[in-house]
């Protein structure tokens, strides 16, 4: 993995159990169970997506199987009681389906996935068409990333273009993540811009920043 931002086609799952409308409710726990997963896209006609089913919807079966619910809870959980009485993925199903593109940035997926609060997105193309999942775990693939390539970039696209010619080197080291920078420059006005650069680099922890301005004469 080099380069930032890295999309999310760059850490997705490709291959992806999903189901049609009609899968029935067994089923459906059969295969999270079997693919240990938490939710499955739901598909209609070539493989576009309509839906997600997960295990929230699946819960309000066991949750009511053996309550009567009274007028207050009927009223306020409508959605859970029908999904309760459902036997097929396009029932239980919550749509339309949270998605996101494979072009889009991992920054873009996780704020996704935490406005929404799912841990899982199915990733599609420009026609709705399903190319892969993303997954949180997905997401976090980033900060295994090695820090002789995390320190290549940080100089290649922060220090060399912020620093053409600085006072002395400005050196960059990387350990487990975290940045640190030292050296003296010309501009400090430039320092804060270099340390917000470097700690959007996909794979940083942290920036330690010890760059200092020129001493007078």
């Amino acid at each position: 993995m080099t380069g930032s931002p890295h999309l999310v086609s760059d850490v997705m799952t490709h291959s992806v159990v999903a189901v049609g409308r009609a899968a029935p409710f067994k089923d459906i726990v059969k295969l999270m169970e079997q693919w240990q997963v938490s939710a499955l896209p739901v598909l209609e006609g070539e493989g576009r997506v309509v839906g997600v089913v997960s295990e929230a919807d699946l819960l309000p079966k066991e949750e009511f199987r053996d309550s009567d619910p009274d007028r207050y809870t009927q009223r306020q959980r409508l959605s859970d009681l029908a999904k309760a009485g459902a036997l097929t993925a396009g029932e239980l199903m919550s749509a339309p389906a949270i998605t996101v593109h494979s072009g889009s940035t991992l920054a873009q997926a996780a704020r996704i996935m935490a406005q929404r609060g799912v841990k899982r997105l199915p990733v599609i193309d420009d026609e709705g068409m399903l190319e892969g999942v993303v997954s949180r775990a997905d997401l976090l693939k980033v900060f295994l990333r090695p820090d002789n390539d995390i320190a290549d970039e940080v100089r290649r696209d922060v220090v060399d273009i912020l620093f053409p010619a600085p006072v002395e080197p400005v050196h960059v080291m990387v350990t487990e993540g975290v940045v640190t920078l030292t050296g003296q420059i010309r501009d400090t006005a430039l320092i804060p811009v270099a340390v917000r650069l470097a700690r959007v680099v996909e794979g940083v922890v942290d920036v330690d920043c010890h760059l200092s301005g020129a001493e007078a004469d």
